[in-house]
């Protein structure tokens, strides 16, 4: 399938997990990738490595985001996809009675802020075309509650999930779709070192997966081009969970 031939995404987070595997996907289909990741390495990578831009931005920073589509826009002419996915989940992110608020904000200003301010620069492109889609990352946490809490982490994915609600009802007319991708827990190196420190903690999630595994980035990356492409044209203002059945186990199998 070409279902990206001609249509120019930009990707946060894109130098790793979710975000790399989903460059890799979009470009197979077709698509013109733009690499966005403040690790100059790694984005450099995934631009050479789907034949796209690679363009280095702390997307909490917001005249940088709006130079980073700015840039899109004067290269290419057009933005179709944005796929807001750069987040962190660090250790000191924990429960709300031992995370501090310096710990709250930085999650909030990267995996809250981050999104409005890609969303809202994204938007005058997509809407002076009169077509694109935005897909921003949840989670699954933003819909289920968990006692291993994060709780910046949470709550900023359950911002996510309401902004994207609102900007699909918001923008539907325009001919722009937003949604948001919830994955249950993805098999990328921000969840292995986040486990690796704590593995009984990893275990105490891994048993609600009904599959008893974590997903794959691949997997994932599948989701996205799916809710990007036209082949969801009705698709806006959704949750897309992707977690694996957790969020309807009662039971898990043995």
């Amino acid at each position: 399938m070409q279902r990206y031939e001609g249509r120019v995404a930009v990707i946060t987070g894109a130098g790793s997990g979710i975000g790399k595997a989903t460059a890799l996907r979009l470009a197979s289909e077709g698509g013109t990738v733009v690499a966005v990741d403040l690790d100059r390495d790694a984005g450099e990578a995934v631009a050479k490595e789907t034949g796209g831009l690679y363009i280095a931005a702390d997307v909490t920073d917001e005249e940088a985001v709006k130079a980073a589509f700015a840039e899109v826009k004067e290269v290419y002419g057009r933005v179709d996809v944005a796929f807001n996915n750069a987040g962190i989940s660090p250790p000191d992110d924990d429960s709300i009675l031992d995370t501090g608020i310096e710990a709250w904000r930085k999650v909030q200003e990267v995996n809250l802020t981050s999104v409005y301010l890609c969303c809202k620069y994204a938007l005058p492109y997509m809407r002076e075309q009169g077509k694109g889609a935005i897909v921003n990352t949840a989670s699954f946490v933003a819909t289920m509650g968990a006692a291993t809490s994060q709780i910046s982490y949470t709550a900023s994915k359950g911002g996510v999930l309401a902004m994207s609600r609102e900007l699909g009802v918001q923008f539907a007319r325009d001919g722009v779709r937003v949604n948001a991708l919830s994955p249950g827990p993805v098999n990328t190196p921000l969840l292995k070192e986040l486990f690796a420190k704590d593995p009984e903690r990893a275990q105490r999630r891994l048993v609600h997966v009904p599959f008893g595994r974590f997903a794959e980035p691949e997997e994932i990356a599948s989701a996205v081009a799916f809710l990007a492409s036209d082949d969801a044209s009705f698709i806006t203002a959704s949750n897309f969970l992707v977690d694996g059945g957790i969020s309807g186990a009662y039971v898990t199998p043995l």
